[in-house]
């Protein structure tokens, strides 16, 4: 019976053009004679998927392979342990290094390496930026256009490019033409542009070069297309590195849950967690930003925000900082500590919310901690132990956090990261289109801060909790920049910042697929769960397009901004910066929610 057993499992393992060594058969022997006859080619099948996913040396599959097919197998039917909705602390994010020899990701603990440190070492410095390169070099040498054409393919059909390394410029003695390098663009000395990698550094002349769509600032990573002379990398075509689709990392890498949480493997392959998404419709997140809860008018607006849920509580509300409207220098700690008893004691008042909504906190700049460096820690817990004992639920994280509800992967950004891009970048885009040229930085990066360490520092030890490899489903940026939403790569990217003036403030749903734009008309707090759609918004929406000439727009918005900054410094009305930002699991829309 054993024999009949192995004999099968070699052949197809066979079929797949993969030998199996003797000691991998005989393990599978052991592991499959327990299984009843009509499952064992089910569970073959699948240990054989997830085999050829794995990044083997040659076609010979030894026991150390079939054991972690195996495993895998077992944790993808393992799904009772996993959570419907997790908030991961940017300081628990899983860490992993990528290994050119294995061509695969390996947790660091496998590597036996140091476990991280807050202030960090200066080598930690050269890791950090490194590890960034490794991340970027991997995926775009699998992009079909870098990717080296097939042996007796015809000429006209391998339209490829071939990358090089620094070092080959700097070695050569003579003028090398049509050149592509892949580097981090510096600037060693003032003025002057150089782009490096690993293997050196070489100073660019940029008076020629074709800048194409994005933002490229110091310290993000570019593909340079130019000639090298005398020293000098003379470049023609300036662009970003082309991204990957989750789903293409994941069929490289296989289940590993780079995303963090509970689970062993990552979420999209739990079935257990996809008929739950699919069954529950109705899940919403509400997200507010910059609530000052300092101030009487913002406190009575989330009252009214709060009543209006009461009785359809949304599965979560995801409320970032700042929380008080300035620094208080000397009080800060015991102003914000009275202001979250005040916010516990208000939702006493909705038991329902307590007990069936999930409360996130996340931190801005001008909360407790460190104000200028990324990842930012969660408020202390000194500040609200209060507010805890009123509200158990409530969960105070960090910033950057990253959220898995389901199956679907949500990064939360609160930081003014449009602005700073666009402030430091080389060349601003001629055409203004900043969304667009935003969200395809972010996500060609691969990183949630593709700046200066001077602009936006960073635990360099923690840069790994800013990386988004493979891209989430939704990556959120809490800026004060215009609102907007675009999708590039299967991801949206949302920066739902709203200035909310008089008795109007804006909301937004999403459905991770389409967003569609909605007002409710009643002005009761009723009306708060009555959507009606207006349109729905194009794959590139942003406040910022407009059907006015450039001049014209340029003056509208002047006069719009100094209106609003009137109505603050008069008090005529509080501005209550607030967006809710609503996740559906199947439509998913953007509300307009008028005087509540």
């Amino acid at each position: 019976m054993a024999a009949k057993l192995k004999n099968s499992i070699v052949s197809a393992f066979k079929m797949h053009g993969l030998t199996l060594r003797s000691e991998a058969s005989r393990y599978l022997v052991e592991v499959l004679a327990p299984v009843e006859a009509s499952e064992k080619e089910q569970w073959l099948d699948k240990i054989i998927d997830i085999v050829q996913k794995q990044s083997l040396a040659s076609a010979m599959v030894g026991r150390e392979e079939c054991e972690s097919a195996v495993q895998e197998c077992n944790a993808e039917q393992d799904d009772d342990s996993d959570s419907i909705l997790n908030v991961i602390d940017a300081f628990s994010v899983p860490r992993f290094t990528y290994v050119k020899e294995r061509k695969k990701f390996i947790p660091d603990a496998n590597l036996e390496k140091a476990g991280p440190r807050l202030h960090g070492i200066p080598t930690d410095k050269g890791a950090m930026f490194r590890d960034r390169y490794t991340v970027i070099h991997q995926r775009t040498l699998r992009n079909d256009l870098f990717t080296p054409p097939a042996i007796g393919s015809i000429e006209a059909d391998s339209n490829k490019f071939q990358l090089k390394p620094v070092e080959y410029l700097v070695g050569s003695t003579s003028k090398v033409g049509n050149v592509l390098v892949l580097g981090m663009l510096v600037q060693l000395k003032e003025g002057k542009w150089y782009i490096e990698d690993p293997t050196g550094h070489v100073q660019l002349d940029l008076s020629e070069a074709t800048f194409q769509p994005g933002l490229f600032t110091e310290n993000s990573f570019v593909l340079a297309e130019g000639w090298y002379e005398d020293g000098t990398f003379y470049v023609e075509a300036f662009g970003l590195p082309p991204p990957e689709k989750a789903e293409t990392t994941r069929s490289y890498f296989g289940n590993i849950n780079f995303f963090g949480g509970p689970s062993s493997i990552q979420v999209k392959s739990s079935n257990r967690l996809a008929q739950i998404e699919a069954e529950n419709t109705d899940a919403m997140f509400v997200l507010l930003s910059d609530v000052w809860l300092d101030h009487p008018k913002v406190m009575e607006k989330l009252n009214v925000l709060f009543k209006g849920y009461s009785d359809f509580p949304p599965t979560a509300f995801i409320i970032c900082g700042n929380f008080l409207s300035s620094p208080k220098v000397l009080s800060h700690a015991k102003t914000l500590t009275d202001c979250f008893r005040d916010l516990g004691n208000m939702l006493s008042n909705y038991p329902k919310i307590v007990s069936s909504s999930q409360l996130i906190f996340v931190p801005g700049s001008n909360d407790p901690g460190h104000s200028t460096i990324l990842p930012r820690p969660s408020i202390p817990n000194s500040i609200t132990e209060a507010f805890r004992k009123k509200v158990p639920s409530a969960v105070f994280t960090s910033n950057p956090c990253r959220i898995q509800y389901c199956t679907q992967e949500i990064v939360i950004f609160r930081e003014d990261i449009v602005t700073k891009l666009c402030r430091n970048c080389v060349k601003f885009p001629a055409d203004g289109n900043v969304p667009v040229h935003f969200a395809k930085s972010l996500i060609s990066q691969a990183h949630l801060c593709p700046l200066p360490l001077h602009v936006c520092p960073v635990y360099w030890a923690y840069d790994c909790s800013l990386r988004l490899y493979p891209l989430p489903d939704v990556i959120v940026t809490a800026d004060k920049f215009d609102p907007f939403t675009t999708n590039a790569v299967s991801t949206t990217v949302v920066n739902p910042y709203f200035i909310i003036y008089r008795d109007l403030f804006l909301g937004l749903t999403s459905a991770l697929k389409s967003i569609t734009l909605c007002q409710s008309k009643s002005k009761t707090v009723k009306s708060l769960m009555r959507w009606t759609e207006l349109s729905t918004i194009p794959p590139s929406f942003s406040l910022q397009k407009s059907t006015y000439p450039n001049l014209l727009k340029r003056i509208h918005l002047i006069l719009l901004h100094l209106s609003l900054w009137i109505n603050i410094v008069l008090n005529v009305d509080y501005f209550f910066n607030e967006i809710s930002y609503m996740i559906h699991t199947d439509t998913g829309k953007v509300n307009r929610i008028e005087s509540f």
